[in-house]
């Protein structure tokens, strides 16, 4: 799996604090193991973001991303609270 950072992701990332970094990061490597695991609640997105998927990190804070050529490239968009990735598309 090969995987992508969109320069909104980038920059929200930057601005998470040092303990939530460490768990998107840690969650980034259960996710690059298996995308799939139960823990992530990996979902195709309705409505304005249909096409997209996202997974959570905590139970407020998601990431959204693209999945091509069945995962073996992944493009992660955004992460956030619920409200910041859902609430401004």
């Amino acid at each position: 799996m090969k995987i992508l950072f969109h320069k909104t992701f980038d920059k929200r990332y930057r601005k998470l604090n040092l303990k939530l970094k460490q768990k998107v990061d840690a969650t980034l490597l259960i996710f690059m193991t298996n995308p799939f695991d139960p823990v992530l609640k990996n979902h195709p997105l309705k409505g304005s973001l249909q096409g997209k998927k996202s997974f959570s990190v905590t139970s407020d804070v998601r990431v959204i991303f693209e999945e091509h050529e069945k995962y073996t490239v992944v493009l992660m968009l955004d992460v956030g609270t619920h409200n910041q990735v859902y609430g401004e598309n």
